[in-house]
């Protein structure tokens, strides 16, 4: 399945400049608004260690890594909800994310214009939040007007649609986001393919400087405080500095992240938080062909996650031999793991693990 983030923030906080750092791409981010025109769209790989050590052990031809899709669309403006600074437009290419990554700037530089004249995140935060409410507030009544016509048939779904709706529109009236609403299980299936902007989980990005990128600041304290309310997620890194490590190799990264004190990069920590929000997690594919990364939600019987590589494994699912990536590595591939006894013949009911490296058997 495939993880895409949109991009979004005020003008000049940074966002095409993280776009351009974590996909490297040539994407242009000048300093005035309005710069990012038509959405810019990259896909980049997953870091993910694993990957390189089991490819060694198994002598894979290529490496594949799981993917994000990140959508950058241009800085959004006060009235973005009714086209200002062509918002309507530019917010239609975020619905059909999974995650919405929210820049903000968190650092002062008198060089650098800030649209409203002064470095204050939060209201930041509410300027685009306020219009990622009133263009969905808007859709839920268009929505809602057009399910009235419906429930006349007094078709059952059709009435449950229609009282989920009123759901979604009373708390966009209260200025509550879609996300904050507590849904039944019915509900949120007939509310799937319905794609509020408040319903997305969010990671406010903060943009700091280079000198707050291992501690944060108090612009990041703020942020943390005010995602609290609706359980949003935050993370802090320096933009300028992402720009620099994604021009270097892995091993020049590695060494200029641990002379930083950093661990990881903002793309890995964007990667980790934005796989937790949605509940997602990996199982690895190893041999001589390839070494693969799989995404599937956590709770996947073993399968539904055949059915990712291809609906034939799903259909003529037999077993799933699995190994752990500890046991693999200390046995240095599936035929040792084999002879120790350390691979498990799992069946349907099988609940997929995180790392688990899996070979299935499957007859069509």
């Amino acid at each position: 399945m495939e993880l895409s983030i949109g991009i979004v923030g005020l003008p000049n906080v940074g966002k095409s400049s993280l776009f351009n750092a974590i996909t490297n791409a040539s994407v242009p981010s000048q300093n005035y608004p309005f710069c990012t025109i038509e959405p810019n769209v990259g896909i980049v790989p997953v870091p993910d260690p694993r990957l390189n050590i089991l490819s060694e052990i198994t002598g894979s031809e290529k490496i594949i890594s799981a993917t994000i899709k990140f959508v950058d669309i241009a800085g959004l403006v006060q009235g973005a909800a009714k086209g200002e600074g062509l918002g309507n437009k530019f917010l239609s290419n975020i619905r059909q994310t999974s995650v919405i990554a929210h820049v903000v700037r968190g650092f002062e530089d008198p060089n650098i214009i800030h649209v409203h004249g002064q470095v204050n995140p939060i209201v930041d935060i509410e300027v685009v939040n306020a219009e990622l409410l009133l263009s969905d507030l808007e859709m839920a009544q268009k929505l809602l007007d057009n399910q009235s016509k419906k429930i006349k048939s007094n078709d059952k779904d059709e009435l449950h649609k229609f009282e989920a709706l009123k759901k979604c529109l009373s708390a966009l009236q209260s200025e509550q986001p879609v996300r904050s609403i507590l849904f039944s299980e019915e509900e949120s299936r007939i509310l799937r393919d319905i794609h509020f902007l408040t319903a997305k989980k969010v990671i406010y990005v903060v943009n700091v400087s280079e000198a707050d990128v291992v501690k944060g600041n108090p612009f990041v304290l703020q942020v943390q405080e005010y995602a609290q309310k609706w359980n949003d997620q935050v993370l802090f890194l320096c933009v300028k500095l992402e720009e620099e490590l994604s021009s270097l190799s892995e091993m020049e990264k590695q060494d200029y992240l641990k002379e930083l004190g950093l661990s990881s990069s903002g793309l890995e920590h964007l990667a980790m938080k934005s796989f937790s929000l949605l509940s997602l997690q990996t199982y690895l594919t190893s041999g001589q062909k390839e070494t693969r990364a799989w995404t599937i939600p956590v709770g996947t019987k073993a399968p539904q996650a055949a059915g990712v590589i291809h609906t034939d494994f799903e259909k003529g699912f037999i077993r799933a031999n699995i190994v752990s990536y500890d046991h693999f590595v200390a046995c240095k591939g599936l035929k040792v793991a084999k002879e120790k006894g350390l691979v498990r013949q799992e069946g349907k009911e099988y609940t997929m693990q995180e790392g688990d490296i899996v070979e299935f058997l499957f007859n069509v």
